[in-house]
C-alpha cells in the first residue's frame, strides 16, 4: 500500500486486504498502529493498494523489511498519481486502486482502515474481455503464521454457478 508521509511517496507490504462494502467499493486494510504509513493515511487520509505480480516479490518483501521513518521507500519504483494527491500508484504493479479514507476501527495494535475506492488503474496487457484477468496478473499471497508467499493457483471453479446443482436439491429434496 502507498501514502505519503512528511511529503514524500511511501509504501509498505499490507498481508490484510479486503473488499468491505460492494457499492460503492470499499476496501479495508489492517496495519499496526506505529508504521510510518499507518501515521500517513491518517494524517492525509488516502492511500494506494497496488496489487503486485510475482516478478516483485523482492521488491515487496523489502517495503516489509525496511521503515518509512528511516528509508525513502519510493525510489525503489517508477510511481504515478492518479486522481488523488496522497496516494502513489506503482507504475509496474498490473493492477493499482486509489482510496479515499472513509472509516477506521482501532484494535489493540492494529488500525483496521476502510477506503472507498476512488480510481484503479491498469494496462490493456492485464485484461480479458474488459476484466482484470489473473492469470495475466500473477498476483501472490501471504500465509501466517510460516510468512511464506504463495503464487494463486488455477481456476477451480466457477463462483455463484458450481453450486447451483446442490442448491436445487435442498431446494427439491
Amino acid at each position: 500500500m502507498g501514502t505519503k508521509i512528511e511529503g514524500r511517496a511511501n509504501f509498505m507490504t499490507v498481508a490484510w486486504v479486503t473488499r468491505t462494502n460492494y457499492q460503492p467499493c470499499q476496501i479495508a486494510i489492517a496495519i499496526h498502529r506505529e508504521h510510518a504509513t499507518t501515521k500517513g493515511v491518517l494524517a492525509n487520509g488516502e492511500f494506494s493498494i497496488n496489487l503486485p505480480s510475482q516478478n516483485m516479490v523482492r521488491e515487496t518483501d523489502v517495503m516489509g523489511l525496511l521503515s518509512g521513518k528511516r528509508v525513502d521507500k519510493s525510489r525503489f519504483f517508477d510511481i504515478h498519481y492518479g486522481e488523488l494527491e496522497n496516494a502513489p500508484l506503482i507504475t509496474d504493479c498490473p493492477l493499482s486502486l486509489e482510496l479515499r479514507l472513509v472509516g477506521k476501527l482501532e484494535q489493540p495494535s492494529n488500525w483496521l482502515l476502510v477506503g472507498e475506492l476512488v480510481a484503479a488503474w491498469t494496462r490493456d496487457e492485464y485484461l480479458t474481455d474488459g476484466y482484470v484477468d489473473i492469470e495475466k496478473v500473477q498476483p501472490f499471497t501471504l500465509s501466517m503464521p510460516d510468512n511464506r508467499y504463495w503464487a494463486v493457483g488455477e481456476m477451480v471453479g466457477r463462483a455463484w454457478h458450481e453450486g447451483k446443482p446442490l442448491k436445487d436439491k435442498v431446494k427439491n429434496g
